[in-house]
């Protein structure tokens, strides 16, 4: 890291994997470059420019069952292991801003630079995650609301990853949010050429609530032969096995495990469609627009996305590739066996020419315009 004094000086702080969380690494990329960087996150240095305080790999995010239910959540808040180790690094130390993601780092934030001077990158709508279980909805969604109320809502900005997410935290929490998408860097490629059969392809995490299988029940329901390839990440490995041993029951149907994510779009444009039809089991399902939508775009694909109006809205306004008209096996089955080479020719075409207007510029642009906002302000406490 550059010992220079006289940039600003900057903490980007997570609770994950900085080197493989996609959005916590453009950041950290780009503003690597403009200011003094701190980070602070799981895992080895995610950059050689910055200097990093990396949190202990048995510090875990996670909370304290009994004293949820005590609902006094400042002690809650006190006793994630996480926060501990946090804020044990970040002892005596002061920033001039800091990124803090998700809203469980936001009070973190507040300890090392003024309120005023914090972007709060919120990620997802945090207290609906798992609204789908009613005993998350009961105990723990009361917690995010108060991490919301107390201490985002009090950040000098706030940003989220779609509109749907933004609204969500207007309507249930009282606080505006600016959208900055997941967009991918852009990727100076061209459409690879159409294969026979034609080649499917999904990456991202193996979370069972994604109803994962209904990508390779479909695949094996079509009307017309493909291939299917999953590139998936271990987050429930129990539910990993199962995929796999169905996969080995259906051929063309591979699971793979992830590449590391500078190497995912090279990955992905070998092949010609990309998948992704996530049931809305939850709020932050509903409103998805997730990093892989804008991967398949970079890597020139052509997507079957489910009715999720995010991500369908894109899909149709700029003809990326088919709707499915519901979330079940029957529609994906349906829309795949819709597919042809002419039409997936068309598809990617429209990727290829989307690829710079849906690239990470135009949306890091808005953390830019407000890091200097907040940099303007008067820093007093």
């Amino acid at each position: 890291m550059s010992e220079s004094t006289q940039r600003p000086t900057m903490l980007i702080i997570s609770f994950s994997p900085l080197a493989g969380d996609a959005r916590v690494l453009k950041q950290i990329r780009h503003f690597a470059g403009l200011y003094d960087v701190t980070t602070c996150g799981y895992g080895p240095s995610p950059d050689a420019r910055v200097y990093h305080l990396e949190l202990p790999g048995d510090a875990r995010d996670v909370l304290d069952g009994r004293l949820v239910t005590t609902r006094v959540y400042p002690w809650v808040f006190r006793a994630v292991p996480a926060v501990r180790a946090a804020r044990t690094l970040l002892r005596g130390r002061t920033f001039d801003l800091v990124i803090a993601n998700d809203v469980e780092t936001v009070p973190i934030a507040f300890g090392v630079a003024p309120p005023a001077r914090v972007l709060a990158d919120l990620h997802e709508y945090s207290p609906g995650l798992h609204d789908e279980h009613p005993a998350w909805v009961r105990r723990i969604a009361p917690y995010y609301r108060w991490l919301s109320r107390r201490f985002a809502a009090r950040a000098g900005a706030r940003t989220t990853v779609s509109r749907g997410v933004a609204d969500a935290y207007e309507k249930y929490v009282g606080m505006r949010c600016e959208v900055v998408t997941n967009a991918a860097p852009y990727v100076d490629l061209s459409p690879g050429p159409v294969e026979r059969p034609l080649r499917l392809v999904h990456s991202g995490a193996c979370l069972r609530n994604r109803n994962l299988m209904l990508m390779l029940d479909a695949v094996e329901a079509a009307s017309v032969r493909v291939s299917l390839d999953l590139y998936l990440t271990p987050n429930h490995p129990d539910y990993l096995a199962e995929l796999r041993a169905r996969a080995a029951q259906i051929p063309g149907v591979t699971v793979h495990d992830p590449v590391p994510y500078e190497n995912l779009v090279t990955t992905l444009s070998a092949y010609d469609v990309g998948v992704f039809v996530l049931p809305p089991v939850n709020a932050s399902y509903a409103s998805a627009l997730p990093n892989k939508f804008f991967d398949y775009v970079q890597a020139r694909l052509g997507m079957i996305v489910g009715p999720s109006p995010e991500m369908a809205a894109i899909v149709q306004e700029r003809g990326l590739g088919l709707v499915t008209r519901d979330f079940t096996v029957a529609a994906l089955a349906e829309a795949v066996g819709e597919l042809t080479a002419e039409s997936v020719e068309r598809f990617k075409a429209a990727s290829h020419a989307a690829a710079r207007a849906l690239g990470a510029d135009t949306q890091i642009a808005i953390w830019d315009e407000s890091v200097e906002r907040l940099l303007a302000r008067e820093a007093d406490r």
